[in-house]
């Protein structure tokens, strides 16, 4: 398993700058409890799984992710997608701060770093605490199994 270092070490010189940049925007605003990973193809911040152990594939709960794709940047926004009330905040902040928004339903794509608003994604971020995603989660699993959720 790489370190982040490494991962983005073999990145090309214009992205490294922007993933750079957006790794340190994550963590400053990161709420606490969120755990950084880095895979073979992008890094991770994640639920640790001594807090949310059972999930649907049985792999660490996405929160965050950032990963180089072939054309462009992506910052995958998982509670961003989770919540349609954060969503419509996010679509319309992107738009106030004047940036044209790529995304489809987690994933925020990019060229550069100038095309993201750095404190509207640094605000989303820092709005789903640890524990809001992890009950929104259960919640949702809960309604897809047909329980009924308290």
């Amino acid at each position: 398993m790489p370190t982040t270092t490494n991962w983005i070490a073999r990145l090309p010189a214009d992205r490294k700058k922007a993933i750079t940049a957006v790794r340190k925007l994550v963590n400053e605003h990161l709420p606490e409890g969120y755990e950084e990973h880095v895979g073979a193809s992008m890094i991770n911040w994640q639920v640790p799984k001594t807090v949310l152990a059972e999930t649907y594939n049985g792999q660490p709960f996405q929160y965050i992710a950032l990963a180089s794709q072939k054309n462009y940047m992506a910052l995958y926004l998982c509670g961003v997608y989770a919540d349609d009330k954060l969503r419509r905040w996010f679509e319309a902040s992107f738009k106030t701060a004047g940036k044209k928004l790529d995304m489809g339903k987690a994933c925020l794509r990019f060229r550069t770093l100038e095309a993201l608003p750095l404190e509207v994604v640094g605000e989303a971020i820092a709005k789903v605490p640890l524990a809001e995603y992890v009950a929104r989660y259960k919640q949702l699993q809960g309604t897809k199994k047909g329980k009924k959720v308290a």
